[in-house]
């Protein structure tokens, strides 16, 4: 990850006065919490995250590194936006710790790991279409939330597939607000702020001019959904490290989806849905922020994909239940004609 330079100018969540909602827990509850620290079901930039229960409730503890050169500042930025931020499609906090030197948050439990996780598994158990369609859509109410329901607006600088995380129902969303960055008050164009991000995902025109604005987030939006419709990484391993935008634009030329979409799927989609996908998708990356979609047309584009695929889904469905009901139909009269003496 790209780091934030500490003297970053841009304007962060103001670290006030902690709420009472979310509790303050010692070192010692999450030593006990956490079973001191016996399983370990992530790491990061940030820390290593721990799992852990408070009475019959699972939680994710995250602990900072003392090695985290901007741990610190990221903790108070994540601390404070996600106690003041409240919306299905973001990680909910517990509480926080705050003892000496042990500095950690303390998130609900996200039991299905994070998105990137399951595009990148070789298991039997792959995301249908209509999963990954949901899971997108999620994320995206998640960014528009933050962009449109929040006053002033918040950017969340580090959108990518290992920050969607996934519940037991496969509900998505968003963590790892330690980047995030408000728009100031008196301009609500942009931000000047030092680069920071993921390769693979981080805006170029932000890279190119240390301006930051909304759209940044709708660039990596828009990697993340490539990541969900083809099982790609954002940068293939390969030595010429191919970017997972210029691979599907090569591939468009080719007007062939199935040479698009997640080869797991073996074409169980609707090809519609899967077309304006990569649309939507494509014009989250274009090279020019003006040329983006917002958030909320996101949200819209991606309904009509979900809708294109159940309709599909509903058709099969019926199909089968008449193919399965003239079986029937024909088994009834087969047993009951008498047989010829």
């Amino acid at each position: 990850m790209i780091s934030a330079d500490v003297t970053d100018s841009t304007p962060s969540i103001q670290q006030g006065p902690l709420e009472p909602s979310q509790r303050q827990f010692t070192y010692s509850e999450v030593l006990k919490i956490t079973d001191n620290f016996k399983r370990i079901v992530g790491r990061g930039g940030f820390g290593t995250v721990y799992h852990g229960c408070i009475d019959d409730t699972q939680v994710a503890v995250k602990m900072l590194s003392p090695s985290s050169l901007q741990g610190y500042q990221e903790f108070h930025s994540e601390v404070n936006l996600l106690m003041r931020v409240h919306h299905r499609n973001l990680t909910s906090l517990v509480g926080y710790c705050k003892d000496g030197t042990n500095t950690g948050l303390i998130y609900e439990y996200m039991a299905n790991g994070n998105l990137h996780k399951h595009l990148s598994d070789n298991t039997s158990n792959i995301l249908s279409w209509e999963d990954r369609l949901r899971i997108a859509m999620d994320a995206a109410h998640g960014l528009e939330y933050l962009h449109y329901g929040c006053k002033p607006p918040i950017i969340h600088r580090d959108v990518k597939s290992t920050n969607i995380l996934l519940n037991e129902n496969f509900q998505a969303k968003l963590s790892d607000f330690g980047l995030s960055r408000i728009f100031p008050a008196d301009d609500g164009t942009h931000v000047w702020t030092r680069v920071a991000g993921t390769p693979g995902y981080l805006d170029p025109e932000y890279y190119l001019s240390n301006m930051l604005n909304e759209k940044s987030d709708v660039y990596s939006f828009g990697i993340v959904l490539l990541e969900i419709i083809t099982s790609r990484p954002a940068l293939s391993k390969t030595h010429e490290k191919i970017h997972i935008g210029q691979w599907v634009s090569f591939m468009v030329e080719k007007g062939d989806i199935r040479s698009i979409v997640d080869s797991r799927l073996k074409g169980n989609f609707n090809s519609n849905s899967a077309w304006k996908a990569v649309e939507v998708a494509l014009a989250c990356v274009s090279s020019s922020s003006t040329k983006r979609p917002t958030m909320s047309q996101v949200v819209t584009e991606l309904k009509e994909c979900l809708a294109a695929e159940l309709a599909q889904n509903k058709e099969i469905c019926d199909t089968d239940s008449n193919d399965s009901n003239e079986l029937m139909s024909l088994k009834f009269t087969t047993e009951m004609t008498p047989l010829a003496r």
